[in-house]
């Protein structure tokens, strides 16, 4: 490639990363033991740690708590803390699955930080969503790792939670066709159609602060599902417009767009754009199919998705539905 060709790149292509060969970690089983780290925000409130102790017991595990879950301040523990609960749980051979007890704030700051190698040397059930994001992308890109955006160790865990939080990270048969419970949550054809690729999964405030990184997130041939929480409109068209501007809309297969929890005008803005005006307007004119109001990330009833699997998206019919399995068999 001579001098001219390389200019005429877009910075999009020149920062994708190589595509890794997918590592995909081995199911989890019960009377295992996992890991609890907080890589984010530590746990505020007190009284959550029983219920976290319960949660684990109650899916048939055997917590094992991170050396510095317990710090505080706006994140748990210096960089080099949380650096080091995470690669004690997936050094320590005992541990099988390693789980964010919450999300919050700080992710980032951990992933030049890493030991990567460590990591592919080890390969372990990763679960986590919101700031956790950070994580799954540089995991992901640097690893081929599959890892499973889904509940925090401290999230709710009604019977739709638990019942694809159980099939996405103990069976090693693919999880199949996904959509909303019967009741409450409505799915809806922003463009209808069907669309088949390998699954990108993640909060869009993670995904745009990463643009530009090493970490940033490729979409190429893939179906991007975007989550978030407490946005108003205009910051979403920031952000959306920014992966757009980026390349990263332009060769996509399909696009999910989540429930966007407490997404409502607070600026005082006399006639504020709605979040489905610019969701429509942005991910509707992509010319592929787009989804609306999937239930993961910040809401009760959350699926768990592995990211990088194989999956065909019809959003006239309101499905995704995961066709290779995520996990190998010990």
């Amino acid at each position: 490639m001579n001098r001219r060709q390389l200019l005429a790149l877009p910075l999009a292509a020149m920062n994708a990363q190589t595509p890794k060969k997918l590592v995909k970690p081995a199911a989890l089983q019960s009377g295992d033991v996992v890991g609890l780290i907080t890589p984010a925000s530590n746990v505020v409130n007190s009284g959550d740690w029983a219920r976290i102790e319960q949660t684990m017991k109650g899916l048939g595990l055997e917590p094992r708590y991170g050396k510095n879950i317990r710090r505080k301040g706006y994140v748990a523990g210096t960089i080099e803390d949380r650096v080091a609960d995470l690669h004690d749980m997936f050094r320590d051979p005992a541990v099988k699955g390693v789980f964010a007890i919450r999300g919050g704030y700080g992710t980032p700051q951990l992933l030049d930080k890493i030991d990567y190698d460590l990591l592919r040397k080890n390969p372990k059930v990763f679960c986590g969503y919101s700031d956790i994001t950070a994580l799954h992308l540089a995991f992901h890109q640097k690893l081929g790792l599959v890892t499973f955006h889904g509940p925090t160790a401290n999230a709710k865990f009604p019977p739709f939670t638990l019942e694809h939080f159980r099939k996405a990270l103990f069976d090693t048969a693919p999880i199949g066709k996904l959509t909303n419970p019967a009741e409450g949550h409505t799915l809806r054809a922003i463009r209808p159609g069907t669309a088949r690729g390998r699954i990108v999964v993640g909060n869009l405030s993670l995904i745009s602060n990463l643009m530009g990184t090493p970490y940033e997130i490729d979409t190429r041939d893939k179906i991007l599902l975007l989550e978030d929480v407490g946005e108003e409109a205009f910051r979403i068209d920031r952000m959306l417009t920014q992966l757009k501007l980026a390349g990263k809309l332009d060769r996509i297969a399909g696009v999910v767009w989540g429930e966007c929890e407490k997404c409502k005008p607070t600026s005082g803005v006399e006639v504020p754009l709605t979040e489905r005006e610019v969701v429509d307007r942005i991910l509707g004119g992509l010319g592929v199919p787009v989804l609306s109001g999937l239930t993961f990330g910040h809401t009760d009833n959350q699926l768990t998705l592995p990211q990088g699997v194989m999956a065909t998206l019809d959003s006239t019919a309101g499905t995704l539905t995961l066709e290779e399995s995520a996990l190998a068999s010990r």
